[in-house]
């Protein structure tokens, strides 16, 4: 029903800058909250920042000052602009969103994207 394509991964040095997208596409269904997710080599999935469709964002502590959320509604598109990456960024991100019908928009529910690789290094 809602099918998600990140991009804009890749292999950066410390410092570097990257910029993620998600694509969501569907047509039976309204996209609400968006969000980024990372999972590192051992780690559990941690949120990195979400945004709502008003624009409402919010971000773990861990991307604050650096990272940037947004999205363009028309298009069904979330970004993630990352600035000052650090090694400890290295993770697969993922992209989430939260979704219901235009026909029943008391039911939502929740998508995942097949993930980006995103790797930090010198």
């Amino acid at each position: 029903q809602v099918q998600l394509v990140e991009s804009g991964g890749g292999l950066v040095q410390p410092g570097g800058s990257l910029r993620l997208s998600c694509v969501a596409s569907t047509s039976a269904f309204r996209i609400n909250a968006m969000g980024w997710y990372r999972q590192a080599p051992g780690k559990q999935r941690e949120l990195v920042a979400t945004i709502t469709r008003g624009a409402r964002t919010n971000y773990a502590d861990s991307g604050k000052g650096r990272f940037t959320i947004s999205r363009d509604n028309a298009k069904n598109t979330v970004y993630l602009q990352m600035n000052s990456l650090k090694p400890e960024g290295t993770a697969v991100y993922y992209c989430n969103v939260a979704a219901s019908l235009w026909s029943a928009a008391s039911s939502e529910f929740n998508y995942w994207g097949q993930g980006t690789q995103v790797t930090v290094s010198s």
